[in-house]
């Protein structure tokens, strides 16, 4: 949390979150998986909101290309781990927050141990056999996944519960990815809406207040800056 005690006064302030909501919050663990156009923005408004402990999961640099969506990084962080670049951001917005780097690339194989004792998942990530590795994984242990997806103008977010599950979003088989975040071309601003609106899961799910976005699928078109919900059915047993 920020050393500041009015830092959140007006957080607090709101009615069905207050000190309890704020208290829920410096106590959650929080793993946002992809430290790029999505997990920036994210991360960025997770640490301001005062989570008390962040873990941020990835193995890539930071490149020139990156920095009009990935709003943690600046010219002098090219080249550096995101991760390392991404916790000295943080530290400089919140210095009481602990952030955890973790330079490496989530898989099949160290998914389970890596998400493990975390309140909230942020899957911000940009290809969908690591998104199922993902989801697949928070629901073995429970945790609820804040989810996003941006390509070209257009973004999505979600949350998955247990309830709702990934394969009722997109059931598979998967195409060969190309839309990727880093390979397509992405308007840097819907990067920061979706970024956004995760993170408005992501704090509501730690501080256990209100409702969240599990059952509907939020979509947002960039070239015209609006958003439609489409509603979700449950074809998978939690």
């Amino acid at each position: 949390m920020s050393s500041s005690p009015d830092a959140f006064v007006r957080q607090r302030g709101l009615s069905g979150f207050g000190d309890v909501g704020q208290r829920a919050l410096a106590d959650a663990s929080i793993v946002v998986v992809g430290a790029g156009g999505l997990g920036c923005p994210a991360a960025l408004y997770l640490a301001a909101a005062g989570v008390g402990s962040l873990t941020l999961i990835d193995s890539d640099h930071v490149s020139v290309t990156n920095l009009h969506r990935q709003i943690l990084y600046g010219p002098d962080d090219v080249g550096r781990l995101k991760v390392d670049a991404a916790a000295t951001a943080l530290g400089r917005v919140a210095p009481g927050i602990t952030v955890r780097p973790v330079s490496t690339r989530l898989t099949e194989a160290n998914a389970r141990d890596l998400l493990a004792g975390h309140d909230v998942v942020v899957d911000a990530t940009d290809t969908m056999p690591v998104r199922r590795i993902i989801e697949a994984t928070a629901h073995g242990w429970g945790i609820p996944v804040a989810w996003g997806a941006v390509a070209g103008w257009h973004g999505q977010v979600t949350v998955f519960d247990g309830q709702y599950r990934l394969d009722d979003v997109f059931p598979g088989p998967d195409p060969f990815d190309l839309e990727t975040c880093d390979g397509g071309p992405v308007l840097g601003t819907v990067c920061g809406q979706v970024g956004t609106a995760m993170a408005s899961e992501a704090v509501r799910l730690a501080a256990r207040v209100g409702g969240s976005l599990a059952g509907t699928l939020a979509i947002v078109d960039g070239r015209t800056g609006r958003w439609r919900d489409v509603a979700l059915t449950p074809v998978t047993q939690p």
